[in-house]
């Protein structure tokens, strides 16, 4: 099976968001990666609803919204309407991991867990067999176009054998730094979906950066 790429598009040209959508829908990009932050939980602001709906409007394949935000719960719904399909929390966010995971799915959408680079992923040990997917920061979240956190390749190995114990159906995702180096190496450790943003919309060509992502 081919990698799952999920382009981020925190790093495309906010001023022109629908040609870049368009890139992506005419890409071999499987997903369109959507990040939300909120200036608490992390130390940025990204966008809010009505971006997030534009750019579903334009989009072709799911969005993957990874949310970085202090308390999600009562967004869930929101973020439903405004077209997500996976939806991805912070493990370090919420207090109630169980009850959020069974909202995103009694809202119909699947259920992601983020973990920051210092979360061990045992925690995950009691809810791995609800998810849907596991995302792996290799970057402390906040900020794209920052440098790669070599020991996520190992928590990737450690997810794997965890979800292999549990008998889990559950995706592997790894957001930041990743390129054609880093996302090998990912890619050999078991993840099944990378996160790139500046790599791709920095490239000279990125539906072909796109392409030779997803043969890795």
């Amino acid at each position: 099976m081919s990698t799952i790429i999920s382009p981020s598009v925190l790093s495309c040209n906010f001023a022109n968001v629908q040609r870049d959508v368009e890139m992506i829908n005419a890409s071999a990009a499987d997903w369109f990666h959507i990040d939300i932050m909120d200036g608490v939980f992390v130390p940025n602001i990204s966008f809010g609803f009505p971006v997030m709906e534009a750019i579903h409007k334009h989009a072709k394949k799911p969005l993957d919204v990874h949310l970085m935000i202090k308390d999600p719960n009562p967004y869930i719904g929101d973020f439903k309407k405004a077209g997500a399909e996976i939806l991805t929390v912070h493990y370090e966010a919420c207090t109630h991991l169980h009850r959020t995971i069974q909202e995103i799915k009694a809202s119909g959408m699947k259920a992601g867990v983020a973990l920051n680079p210092h979360t061990p992923v045992h925690l995950l040990e009691e809810v791995i067999q609800e998810l849907d997917l596991v995302l792996i920061m290799s970057v402390n979240p906040g900020f794209g176009g920052q440098k790669f956190i070599p020991s996520a390749v190992e928590k990737v190995k450690k997810l794997k054998q965890l979800i292999i114990e549990k008998n889990a159906s559950v995706i592997i995702e790894v957001d930041g730094g990743v390129n054609l180096e880093t996302g090998r190496l990912l890619v050999e450790a078991g993840a099944d979906a990378l996160v790139a943003g500046s790599f791709v919309f920095n490239s000279e060509n990125p539906q072909k950066t796109i392409e030779a992502l997803k043969q890795l």
